[in-house]
């Protein structure tokens, strides 16, 4: 079977899959990164990853994979595919493009952000599948963006489209480490909720999730805590959609995860906050964790011209190797 090799890298581990022509998971495999080890041992360890899953692939399916797609953080420069920096995994210029052909023996890689690549999955084959323009926005530790304009993700003229995180909404507050104060993230992530509840609960040790069951039981220091981040939020997507005018605005990541505590406020606040503009469908992501890998695979395939058909999102298979887990 024809198929290709999809590598999710994170900050301490990392997902991998082999993606079948319908974008379906085959195989899934899991390994930390070894960044306690250095930089130098964070690539080794992808490479040799990604040969483990070339050679599991031909040993299953009677042939090598056709394509690799790798979704790594930091500042990615796609068109030399070089990995140039990503603070939590210390490294700078790594050629990952070129060193992954080396090992792989000469076929094509596609390399991509991680956000934007989670993002093309999600618009491609999830939340947002079938909109012509999607504006995806994961919010986790920190918070970014991927902008979908049919079916493929905008990287930028210098690879940094989609930086929501960093609209200034409360301008001289809080600094930022890019520099800047009043940032969005450092008021909506699911780090800044989780250091809000921290401070207003008196329990250093509270966090995003606690401070949502919360608000659900009524808290009032909780909900005081949740109003200031979802207003925050809709400030800073509302400046998105009226520069982008999705037709879709999906939300990822951990804070998302509250489900209805977060959307039934935030639909409200965005809808209080447009005048001209036209109000998005502001929708839950659905892929979860599996976005990362679904969207490598994607671009993989996209460098063999082959974009898979799949009308729904994959669901995993129902029986598959052990993981090697984190």
């Amino acid at each position: 079977m024809r198929h290709v090799i999809a590598l999710d890298v994170g900050g301490t581990g990392m997902k991998a899959a082999l993606a079948g022509p319908g974008g379906e998971l085959l195989h899934r495999a899991r390994r930390p990164t070894g960044r306690d080890r250095g930089p130098e041992a964070v690539v080794a360890g992808i490479l040799d990853f990604a040969a483990e899953l070339r050679a599991h692939g031909a040993d299953r399916f009677g042939e090598p994979a056709a394509a690799v797609g790798v979704a790594v953080p930091g500042i990615i420069d796609e068109e030399h595919g070089t990995a140039v920096y990503a603070a939590n995994l210390g490294w700078r210029d790594v050629p990952l493009r070129a060193l992954l052909g080396d090992r792989l023996g000469g076929i094509p890689v596609a390399l991509g952000h991680d956000v934007r690549t989670g993002g093309l999955a999600e618009g491609r084959i999830g939340a947002g599948q079938g909109a012509d323009r999607f504006l995806f926005v994961p919010l986790g530790t920190g918070i970014a963006g991927a902008i979908g304009i049919d079916g493929r993700v905008e990287s930028g003229a210098h690879g940094f489209a989609g930086e929501i995180g960093h609209i200034v909404v409360r301008p001289g507050t809080a600094p930022c480490p890019c520099g800047q104060r009043g940032c969005l993230e450092r008021f909506a992530s699911a780090s800044a909720v989780g250091r809000a509840w921290a401070g207003a609960s008196g329990d250093p040790a509270a966090d995003a999730a606690g401070c949502a069951r919360a608000v659900e039981s009524g808290d009032a220091r909780a909900q005081a805590v949740w109003q200031d981040a979802v207003d925050a939020l809709a400030d800073g997507l509302v400046t998105a959609l009226t520069l982008l005018d999705p037709r879709v605005l999906i939300i990822g990541g951990g804070l998302a995860e509250a489900g209805e505590t977060l959307f039934t406020p935030l639909r409200h606040a965005v809808r209080r906050r447009v005048t001209f503009q036209r109000l998005p469908e502001i929708v839950p992501a659905v892929l979860g964790d599996t976005a990362g890998c679904l969207g490598a695979g994607l671009m993989a395939w996209d460098l063999l011209g082959t974009r898979p058909s799949t009308r729904t999102a994959p669901t995993p298979p129902t029986a598959t190797p052990p993981e090697v887990t984190t």
